[in-house]
């Protein structure tokens, strides 16, 4: 028989027992406090950043009829130049941010604008999007553009050739030689010069060491309880798009494209059009993820020096800077750089693809129009070889659709895989050597022993960068310049997104500490 007393006192033991349940440094009143500072102190910092001036090159204004500015989709006269109150449309939705103002924007066809709304879009970790800026790109007439569009014309031209032949390949060295005549030609050189060796490179510290292709698009991925060999779908050779006028006024319009003809064997990716395809079919962090996977499985030894658990005698890191911290990081700041991205595309630049340039070129160069495209492109060989090859001036495109129907710059997978980038350096050991690398066949069926210099961590994570990036340019849809300035806006994003994470953690941690794209140290703590 259970007592008044003793029911009284089996309930206050139950009640002590409860509130003995919770053990630590902060009971749940000062928790609370914590968790709102902490998120206080990061909004707090980032309403302290100053506000950015957004600089463009000025086309937009200048040119009234719209030539330098992106209108895919919209409505176009018979020489691809846009309908101006359609576009003008376009930039009261823009200007106003008016839903209703968007669904008003008038089309050429059935292809819809990209995701215009996303410029607009907030997020709760890092730096605001709007407060992030990146170069004015180059203008319409001007030297700089001209050198980019002949690398895009020549990396059209080279889509078959393979990486492994590039030394010996007369029409690479023809491609090289005639971009070291351009004034103002970026792309990286050697002595002065594009070489072979440079050529459609990227400029970050480890881009010319090694094969041209990163080894984390040609090493196998560890993919929980399978193993992912990365030969891919690819299309076949010779197969380019847009280079008929009809065609390509059609798909400037938003006329339905044709259907890609694919090769029946898939293949590690050993050319241009490969890996065009590859930045065709991928998923948004598919190239980041890849490589996220392939680096933990080499183990602590290739963990970054400062991760806090290197030392620890009695744990490991798991959700805190082990395999999910990592993977969350590499897929979160993703769509932060996208959103970057968007905004720098369509509320700041509007800068028009090279597939709307080609069009331009082609018009000046039949006489059907006059243009102020610069003379060093106008003269160039490679315009005489691609009208040779394809009876017109336009640029092959790799896709039969072209460019996405949105604006050229910066570039977006050239975001997301500079702030997936971004995140691996800061989390592994950039010096740590890539153990049995590879390099790809000529005909892309099998992989290769590799045997030159050394390549690390930190390099072939750059060289990712540059290949998802310029990737985009071998199939026409992107300028350099997209790629280079996409990059470290995605750098940006995932430098803010670390620094206000670098709060959250309860390990004795001294900071992330890893090299920037233009090769600057950077300590976040």
């Amino acid at each position: 028989m259970i007592t008044k007393k003793g029911d009284n006192m089996a309930k206050k033991y139950k009640s002590d027992n409860k509130k003995k349940c919770l053990i630590g440094p902060l009971n749940k009143h000062k928790r609370i406090e914590k968790a709102f500072r902490v998120r206080l102190k990061a909004a707090s910092s980032e309403m302290e950043l100053p506000l950015l001036d957004q600089p463009c090159n000025g086309d937009e204004q200048l040119y009234t009829t719209k030539i330098a500015s992106f209108s895919k989709g919209l409505p176009h006269n018979s020489l691809g130049e846009v309908d101006l109150q359609a576009y003008s449309q376009f930039i009261k939705a823009l200007k106003t941010g008016d839903k209703d103002h968007f669904e008003s924007i008038p089309l050429g066809g059935n292809a819809k604008l990209a995701n215009s709304q996303a410029a607009y879009a907030f997020d709760l970790a890092g730096t605001d999007c709007h407060k992030l800026k990146i170069s004015a790109p180059p203008s319409f007439n001007s030297a700089w553009a001209a050198g980019e569009m002949a690398e895009l014309y020549w990396q059209a031209l080279t889509r078959d050739v393979p990486f492994h032949e590039y030394r010996t390949n007369s029409l690479i060295r023809e491609a090289a030689s005639e971009l070291s005549s351009f004034s103002d030609f970026r792309g990286p050189k050697a002595g002065g010069k594009v070489t072979t060796a440079t050529l459609f490179r990227g400029n970050t510290p480890g881009d010319l060491t090694g094969p041209y292709i990163s080894q984390f698009l040609w090493k196998n991925i560890p993919y929980g309880g399978t193993t992912i060999i990365q030969r891919y779908r690819t299309t076949l050779a010779g197969s380019d798009h847009m280079t008929s006028y009809k065609k390509w006024l059609d798909i400037q319009n938003g006329s339905a494209s044709a259907a890609p003809l694919f090769d029946p064997e898939a293949r590690y990716i050993r050319n241009g059009r490969d890996l065009g395809e590859y930045v065709h079919q991928d998923f948004s962090f598919q190239s980041p993820l890849s490589a996220c996977l392939i680096l933990s499985s080499f183990g602590r030894e290739a963990l970054d020096i400062y991760n806090p658990y290197l030392k620890s005698e009695t744990q490991d890191g798991f959700i805190t800077f082990g395999a999910p911290h990592i993977l969350d990081f590499v897929t979160k700041v993703g769509r932060a750089a996208l959103e970057a991205a968007w905004f720098q595309k369509y509320l700041v630049h509007r800068r028009l693809r090279p597939e709307e340039f080609g069009g331009r070129v082609h018009n000046h160069m039949t006489g059907a129009a006059s243009y102020p495209i610069n003379s060093e492109l106008l003269h160039s060989n490679v315009l005489s070889k691609v009208f040779s090859e394809y009876r017109s001036y336009l640029l092959p495109m790799s896709y039969p659709e072209g460019c996405p129907i949105h604006p050229a710059y910066p570039a977006g997978h050239a975001a997301i895989v500079g702030a997936g980038a971004t995140v691996l350096k800061a989390f592994f050991k950039e010096s740590f050597k890539i153990p049995d690398p590879v390099t790809a066949s000529s005909d892309g069926i099998s992989l290769l022993p590799y045997s030159g210099k050394s390549l690390t961590i930190g390099g072939e994570l750059n060289k990712l960068a540059a290949n998802i990036s310029l990737g985009r340019n071998t199939a026409g849809v992107h300028w350099r310049s997209d790629g280079i300035e996409g990059m470290k806006l995605g750098e940006a994003v995932a430098i803010s997104i670390l620094r206000d994470y670098s709060a959250t953690y309860h390990e004795k941690f001294s900071g992330f500490s890893f090299t920037k794209f233009d090769g600057a140290l950077i300590k976040i703590k």
